[in-house]
């Protein structure tokens, strides 16, 4: 027997017919090198439909891939929805890789139509002469064009397209977006996500048990558009209703990131931990009245225990960690204190909040060990989390050489964790982070996380280098903070209390900045290039 009950398809547009209903004139504010750009969801909606009509006229068809290339700005939220509700699938494309690779992405992804900031247009000129299929150029904002003298301009293109639209009906598992991963190994990833996905995916964002966004907040994703969604917060944002503060070209400045959170009343942030790790400098230096900060979630990689501690003693917030992939579409976790965990002391809630938390309604998983069981509960057993649910991947894009990501329907991460008696996950480590000492795992994260505890470490990444005896063993490699000193000795005196012996690294190396992956996350295998012949001092 069947539910009696009316089926609406599950689609971005619907999201965009909300705000727009309910919440015409919240803000959409953009930090531009010419100030502070508003517009409301009212003209967002227009734009779209303006951006919709042109992109038709250029040949756009249902299940065609249109590109971008750019910040986090209103433009950004305006391809967001004009692009997927149109039937096309918005195809973003990571700024900060080599031009090779977003060459190499873009093809893969047959790209049709590219949209580029201006301030991005000396980047995308080694880009174009690359693509095999991007057939126009549309360049956003009205800097130079440098050598894309036959782009389009946006703003051109919207005043000459009509306003009045019928978005069609679509199919809520037609494809909305795609995002590549890292490819930290091998050729990126295309992850293909649905109308379904993205609005499920929002809706357990504002759930009152997660991130709670209601049209009371003002929400600035510091994560970047072009990965995996901003972690999908513009399109919760615009489901609630609540203000989108972008910070374009400037989110990597901590100065103005702390002006637009105070100027804006800034209620809900979302980063990884080396953007919090900047602005808390910053702040030390130049206090703000951040007291409009309700929720601060950090993901991409650990949340160091220091950080959560500083941010709360500054802020007033404690952070919350979140985890997830470009592949779980992508919050998958967060650490979310129970009333219960709230009545501990402040050093067991911290601890707690330095897990990656409970996974979130709407996803399942599990955590295997090597011979394929599932581990217990007890906070020691260690194994791969697998996830399958709503808004995970059950496939990468024209890639079989991923296939064994997936297990009878289960999404492999390739994240090692731990679980305790109630469900929290802690990550011990990646699988291919993990240091194998003398058959032992020894986690480079918790080693890490401590490191960044120490007074006089800015930040911390633990490596394995091949020893003759134990075949791996642990270098910290440190950023000191500016104006402080710390020795080897004084950094291994620090952990000594907080780990067995044998976890302690051999030796300490001093290094002006840790690699940063494009987005954010400390790159280990530069790391472990630069230092795979490097000599541990004999012990």
């Amino acid at each position: 027997m069947r539910g009696l009950m009316q089926h609406d398809e599950l689609t971005l547009t619907r999201i965009l017919e909300r705000a727009t209903t309910f919440h015409p004139r919240r803000q959409i504010v953009t930090k531009t090198a010419d100030g502070i750009h508003r517009e409301t969801y009212e003209d967002v909606a227009d734009r779209a439909a303006r951006l919709a009509n042109a992109l038709r006229a250029l040949g756009v068809e249902s299940g065609d891939r249109v590109g971008s290339f750019g910040f986090n700005t209103a433009r950004h939220l305006e391809l967001y929805f004009a692009v997927p509700c149109m039937g096309a699938v918005l195809h973003t494309l990571n700024i900060r890789l080599h031009p090779d690779q977003v060459a190499w992405i873009a093809n893969h992804a047959e790209g049709k139509v590219v949209f580029v900031d201006d301030v991005l247009v000396p980047v995308f000129e080694k880009i174009a002469p690359q693509l095999a299929t991007a057939q126009r150029i549309v360049v956003m904002g009205s800097g130079e064009r440098g050598g894309l003298t036959a782009a389009l301009d946006y703003e051109t293109m919207l005043g000459e397209a009509s306003p009045e639209v019928v978005w069609p009906d679509l199919d809520e598992d037609q494809a909305s977006a795609m995002c590549y991963t890292s490819g930290t190994t091998g050729n990126p990833k295309g992850i293909v996500y649905s109308h379904r996905s993205m609005v499920l995916h929002s809706w357990m964002l504002n759930f009152a048990g997660t991130i709670g966004l209601t049209e009371r907040d003002a929400v600035l994703p510091v994560v970047p558009m072009f990965h995996a969604n901003a972690w999908g917060m513009p399109y919760a944002a615009a489901l609630a209703g609540a203000k989108q503060v972008f910070a374009g070209q400037f989110s990597a400045d901590p100065a103005s990131l702390a002006e637009l959170v105070e100027s804006e009343r800034v209620t809900v942030l979302a980063g990884v931990p080396t953007v919090w790790i900047s602005l808390l400098q910053y702040l030390e230096q130049n206090p703000r009245d951040l007291s409009s900060v309700r929720y601060i979630t950090a993901g991409g990689s650990a949340v160091p225990v220091s950080l959560i501690e500083k941010f709360k003693r500054m802020v007033g917030v404690a952070m919350v960690q979140g985890w997830g992939m470009t592949e779980t579409g992508p919050v998958a976790a967060l650490s979310q204190l129970t009333p219960e965990m709230e009545e501990l002391p402040e050093e067991e809630q911290l601890r707690m909040r330095a897990r990656q938390g409970r996974i979130l309604p709407g996803v399942r998983f599990r955590v295997v060990a090597e011979d394929g069981a599932e581990v217990p509960w007890d906070a020691k057993s260690m194994g791969e989390v697998q996830v399958k649910g709503n808004w995970v991947a059950a496939s990468y894009y024209h890639d079989p050489t991923g296939d064994d990501r997936f297990t009878e329907g289960w999404l492999r991460t390739g994240d090692v964790a731990v679980v305790d008696e109630l469900g929290y996950l802690q990550l011990v480590d990646r699988t291919k982070d993990l240091v194998k000492s003398g058959g032992e795992w020894i986690s480079s994260v918790e080693l890490e996380s401590a490191l960044m505890g120490h007074p006089a470490v800015l930040e911390a990444s633990v490596i394995g280098v091949p020893s003759e005896q134990w075949s791996e063993r642990p270098l910290a490699c440190v950023v000191l903070k500016p104006g402080r000193q710390a020795s080897k000795e004084e950094i291994i005196e620090f952990l000594t209390p907080k780990f067995p012996r044998w976890w302690l690294p051999d030796d300490v190396v001093f290094i002006a900045e840790i690699p940063k992956t494009s987005v954010g996350k400390f790159d280990k295998k530069v790391l472990r290039e630069e230092y795979k012949t490097y000599e541990l001092p004999s012990v």
